[in-house]
């Protein structure tokens, strides 16, 4: 049986919380939000810095109410997944889905140490301004600092991962309801942690059936180990 040992599960979610949290730092303390740099000169490949206090890829979730929710979610994941990591590796689970669990693991970590811990050690970031009932983005370089923008589970979490594949493009003139529109493919602004969410729940999706049936054929088939000789001269009945 194909599995994974507790040690190198734990060395993969480290490398991705240390690639994730050493990108996310150096991008918020030495840029400003908004374009960074062409990744190698390429023009689909930049990095953009923006905050966000919501879901994975930029995606809100109502006001403040909502954000605690999100957070708070994330750690119960978190929690949950620290124990069920810890089973399908003892219960042999196959290769494949230990590192797909892993690679979900690692990135509701990595985007849950932004919201726990960001607000209380920067000094500036995207924070929640009750009086508008709005988040309020500020200007200039953040810096390490205490007291910080915010307090504990209430930091917003930084992305700069941009792909525009297709820039300032326009919809046909005759494509419905956005005909003419100018769009721009593939939008979205994430980071480390959240390609790693998405890594490994596409691979699960794609490869379900190979990681559950083995497993559950492994399971209902077990060896048995036994000291009795064996013999032709041996009936069963």
């Amino acid at each position: 049986m194909k599995s994974l040992k507790l040690k190198y599960v734990i060395l993969i979610i480290a490398a991705i919380i240390l690639v994730d949290q050493t990108l996310k730092i150096w991008v918020k303390t030495n840029y400003p939000e908004g374009p960074v740099m062409n990744v190698l000169g390429m023009r689909w490949f930049r990095l953009h810095f923006i905050e966000n206090p919501g879901m994975a890829w930029g995606w809100k979730f109502g006001n403040e109410t909502g954000k605690m929710i999100l957070t708070l979610f994330r750690l119960a994941a978190v929690i949950f997944g620290t124990w069920y990591l810890g089973k399908i590796v003892k219960q042999q689970y196959k290769k494949g889905f230990i590192i797909c669990a892993a690679l979900i693991y690692a990135g509701a970590l990595g985007n849950l140490i932004d919201s726990m811990f960001y607000g209380m050690i920067f000094d500036k970031g995207l924070h929640y301004d009750p009086a508008i009932n709005d988040y309020v983005r500020y200007a200039g370089v953040a810096q390490f600092a205490s007291p910080g923008y915010s307090s504990f589970l209430h930091g917003s979490v930084v992305d700069m991962l941009y792909f525009p594949i297709l820039e300032d493009k326009y919809f046909p003139s005759w494509f419905p309801f956005v005909g003419g529109d100018k769009f721009t493919f593939f939008s979205p602004i994430f980071n480390i942690a959240d390609a790693s969410i998405s890594t490994g729940v596409i691979a699960l999706l794609i490869f379900q059936k190979r990681f559950f049936k083995k497993h559950n054929t492994e399971r209902a088939n077990p060896t048995v180990e036994t000291s009795t000789d064996v013999s032709d001269k041996v009936q069963i009945l």
